[in-house]
């Protein structure tokens, strides 16, 4: 049970969590194309679209040989972190869409000597999406938008170790931060004039401030790109398979105590990956995806990235738009 995959049986409650979820936003009949979270991150949701996702992402560390991950420091980094991440979003009007990111998080540092952790609320954000750019052509459509919101101060902060002492803020659900969540996304369909072919590149970028313990998680910045391939759709596009490999980049800045930077922080991760979406029938997407680190620098920290992979499911619906247009 101490390995990464006996970490994955203690998050039962998340597996059944997500079949529910699955239960229920299949009693929905209405008929719709399916829409993020999706295999294109730049689109908005048709006028008086909306869904509920569910998305369960595990990610592992390892603790680097002859190193001592201790609890009790600031930066401390879990060896196991679970997120069972709820969305709903609804597009009001043409080319926006509001939406709002529910988190429940498990985190574990666990070594030979050390076991600390447990699971809580994590941070809600609440985000703002806008295309301002969709051109179409015989080979596919361009488009471009952008997203912005709070991450809000609500997730847990009071987890403490078995002998009582409050953990530090990384293995914690929630930070005790109020932060602001930047994105911009772009996908370029047709790809060498195929049509099934989908170029995707999401870049975001989290402006963290000082929250619990008094302590700043370092700002993030992530780029990711997904080149996707469709090798099954139906002629009435009611159902349809992606495919295709990714690449995750992410840089963190150093954390900081009471404004002092602080050492065994930082550093960047490159990850390749595979994604794959499958949407059974109108209106639902099912997908996994799979990342394991080939660079990282951990700047000193005891623990590196390991593999993170994720699997959800997405129910869109019709909810009702403002306006005529």
């Amino acid at each position: 049970m101490n390995s990464f995959y006996g970490q994955i049986l203690k998050c039962r409650l998340h597996a059944t969590l997500l079949l529910a979820v699955a239960l229920v936003t299949s009693a929905f009949a209405t008929q719709s194309w399916a829409q993020g979270p999706s295999p294109e991150s730049a689109p908005t949701q048709f006028p008086g679209g909306a869904y509920l996702s569910y998305n369960s992402v595990f990610q592992s560390r390892h603790i680097v040989s002859g190193a001592f991950a201790d609890p009790s420091s600031p930066t401390a980094r879990p060896t196991f972190e679970h997120a069972g991440i709820f969305r709903f979003a609804w597009s009001p009007r043409t080319n926006w869409e509001v939406m709002t990111q529910i988190p429940v998080v498990t985190t574990n540092l666990n070594s030979a000597s050390v076991n600390a952790g447990g699971t809580g609320l994590g941070d809600i954000a609440l985000l703002l999406k806008y295309r301002f750019l969709r051109r179409d052509s015989p080979r596919g459509t361009t488009q471009i938008s952008i997203t912005a919101g709070p991450k809000l101060p609500t997730g847990r902060t009071d987890l403490r170790s078995a002998s009582g002492e409050l953990l530090p803020v990384p293995l914690q659900p929630g930070t005790g931060s109020a932060d602001l969540y930047l994105e911009m996304d772009g996908t370029y369909t047709g790809l060498l004039n195929l049509k099934r072919l989908v170029a995707d590149e999401s870049v975001s970028y989290t402006v963290r401030t000082a929250g619990s313990q008094n302590f700043r998680l370092g700002s993030e910045f992530n780029s990711r790109f997904w080149l996707s391939y469709r090798p099954y759709q139906t002629k009435l596009v009611d159902k349809e398979w992606f495919i295709g490999p990714s690449l995750d980049y992410r840089h963190y800045a150093r954390d900081e105590l009471a404004g002092a930077s602080q050492p065994d922080s930082g550093g960047y991760v490159l990850s390749p990956g595979v994604t794959t979406y499958f949407s059974p029938m109108p209106g639902i997407h099912l997908w996994f995806a799979f990342e394991m680190p080939i660079a990282q620098n951990r700047s000193g920290a005891p623990t590196s990235f390991s593999r993170q992979f994720s699997i959800g499911i997405t129910k869109q619906f019709l909810l009702g738009r403002l306006g005529r247009k």
